[in-house]
């Protein structure tokens, strides 16, 4: 019976390969801003990784159950603390600033960080609005810094084995491809309850969907049509808990994408995430319960169970920066997730199809 893995166990048992290997020339020191999202991607690092300072953290309006879970941390709990982020740049000598603060302030905080040539890595989704992603597209360009996003599930062993089968060809051209998140909803922080601060599930979460299907197929989106909407639980505010997007691919092939906060607190995990893609000679496809498996023209089901080793999107970042690597994210994918991701938000609100911008 193949066991099943949930994504915290894969990154436990698995990141040391990821950072076995690594150094870095100089001290990297960081700084972190907020506690929103996936803190822990800059934080599970550092034991590893002597060359990384965590030097100061900034509360910047942290959800105060985020905030006190993360200060548990050693390294940021030995950290200069300040209240803001501009105080935090005012008085610290940085090298890397990550953001993990509400999607609200995101834009405005990148463009600090530009502005100051400071590299950032950042939650997702970079911005809430096409003119404020236009105008860190400009920051980046004008300052000359890199920045990269926290869309860690690209580095994990199952969509890395995807990838590596679709590359090799052995499902053929990829024509169709499904995806699915379901969430527990549990208790939600009061930013996401406001769509100034939160500006939709489509945004929060099917943004790492979105660069999945991409990554591992191939393809590019073109155009985009969704529906996203808040059904009963008055409690989570103006926070939708339902949604669904429909994507054109540049062969005219089909991708769907459904998202719930429906997923029971009975379950064995917190989120279910699947994705299938289908070629014109097989399937590959991934689930919690049953692992990777891929079935082609002439071969029966199997499992896949030779699995990449863990990888880090952090460190993905800081060698491509400090060390001269090539990112496994790069600028160019980040761009098409951020713009799929807001084309499938507004199409929610057109009620038909958008175009999604090839932008950046």
């Amino acid at each position: 019976m193949l066991k099943r893995m949930t994504r915290r166990g894969l990154l436990a048992g698995a990141l040391g390969s990821a950072l076995s290997a690594q150094t870095f020339s100089r001290k990297i020191r960081i700084g972190l801003s907020g506690f929103d999202g996936h803190p822990e991607e800059i934080l599970r690092v550092l034991p590893e990784a002597p060359e990384l300072e965590l030097a100061a953290v900034a509360d910047d309006g942290s959800d105060p159950v985020a905030r006190a879970q993360g200060l548990k941390n050693p390294f940021a709990a030995r950290a200069r603390h300040y209240d803001a982020l501009e105080d935090m740049l005012a008085h610290e000598q940085l090298d890397v600033v990550a953001l993990c603060n509400n999607n609200g302030r995101r834009a405005a905080a990148i463009r600090a960080c530009a502005a100051r040539k400071l590299n950032v890595i950042a939650e997702k989704p970079l911005a809430l609005k096409l003119a404020d992603l236009d105008a860190i597209y400009e920051a980046v360009k004008r300052s000359g810094i890199h920045l990269g996003m926290l869309l860690p599930m690209r580095f994990d062993p199952p969509y890395l084995a995807m990838r590596r089968i679709v590359e090799a060809g052995e499902i053929g051209e990829v024509i169709a491809m499904d995806a699915q998140k379901s969430y527990q909803l549990g208790a939600r922080p009061d930013w996401q309850k406001h769509a100034s601060t939160y500006g939709s599930t489509i945004l929060w979460i099917a943004i790492h969907s979105i660069d999945l299907m991409l990554y591992v197929s191939g393809r590019r989106f073109t155009e985009v049509a969704s529906t996203q909407s808040h059904v009963g639980f008055p409690k989570i505010g103006e926070m939708q808990n339902v949604t669904a997007s429909i994507f054109r691919l540049d062969n005219g092939g089909a991708a769907a994408l459904h998202m719930d906060y429906l997923r029971p607190d009975t379950a064995g995990g917190h989120g279910d995430d699947r994705l299938r893609v289908a070629g014109a000679r097989g399937i590959v496809e991934y689930q919690e319960g049953t692992g990777v498996t891929l079935i082609t023209d002439g071969a029966a089901m199997r499992t896949i169970r030779d699995l990449p080793p863990q990888g880090s999107v952090f460190l993905d970042f800081l060698r491509a920066t400090y060390a001269g690597g090539t990112p496994a994210l790069s600028w160019t994918q980040i761009v098409a997730a951020n713009e799929a991701a807001l084309a499938a938000h507004l199409a929610a609100g057109a009620r038909g199809f958008v175009a999604i911008r090839r932008a950046g």
